[in-house]
């Protein structure tokens, strides 16, 4: 695959987790596609994937399956 940032071939797709929102508004998506590069080390998230987040976003509350989440502050 051909990195967008450095155009060059060894680009790359990862699954990441990411988490939106705070409290009652907290929503974790997991299995997201970014592009990671190992020639430039960038890593990005195509337009694609932004629109699919933002979409799921509004319209969470289909989307979601409520799991219980063990949440630790580091100190």
């Amino acid at each position: 695959m051909v990195c967008e940032i450095c155009g060059k071939q060894g680009a790359r797709i990862r699954r990441i987790t990411r988490v939106y929102g705070k409290g009652k508004d907290f929503l974790l998506i997991e299995n997201i596609p970014v592009v990671v590069c190992s020639r430039c080390g960038e890593s990005y998230l195509e337009a694609e994937t932004l629109h699919e987040i933002e979409r799921i976003k509004l319209h969470q509350k289909s989307f979601a399956a409520k799991r219980p989440i063990p949440i630790v502050d580091f100190a």
